[in-house]
């Protein structure tokens, strides 16, 4: 079970080929694929056009919802922040920490194109792809 992050889907709904796009658009129909709350929200929030905006929420829509957040995920986001407040990192979207944490505890691997999940694969060994 791979979930997407909102860095993944921006590149491709804004058409940006790279090593994580090519990954979504070579497994699409191979890989199991999920969408979480929070992405779903980041993601669908940036389309200014009503009919981009409907397009992007029929594709996001097949896939599997998973809500991200609740109380457990909250206190173990909460956690891993202050275990990486404590090493000199910040993280600068509460959403990655919760994102992250939620992979992490789920035991699901993360596509993702943003540097601030690189401390949550070194110290809580997130699976990234």
């Amino acid at each position: 079970m791979i979930l997407i992050a909102s860095s993944v889907w921006i590149d491709y709904f804004n058409g940006v080929y790279n090593q994580k796009t090519d990954f979504l658009y070579s497994n699409l129909g191979k890989e199991e694929f999920i969408i979480g709350d929070l992405i779903y929200t980041e993601v669908l929030q940036g389309f200014s056009d009503d009919r981009t905006y409907q397009k992007a929420k029929e594709l996001l829509d097949v896939f599997p919802f998973k809500i991200i957040g609740g109380k457990e995920i909250a206190l173990s986001s909460a956690n891993n922040y202050r275990i990486l407040r404590k090493k000199g990192v910040t993280i600068r979207k509460t959403v990655d920490v919760l994102i992250a944490t939620f992979c992490i505890e789920n035991n699901i691997s993360l596509l993702q194109n943003d540097k601030d999940f690189e401390p949550f694969i070194k110290l809580f060994n997130l699976q990234s792809i």
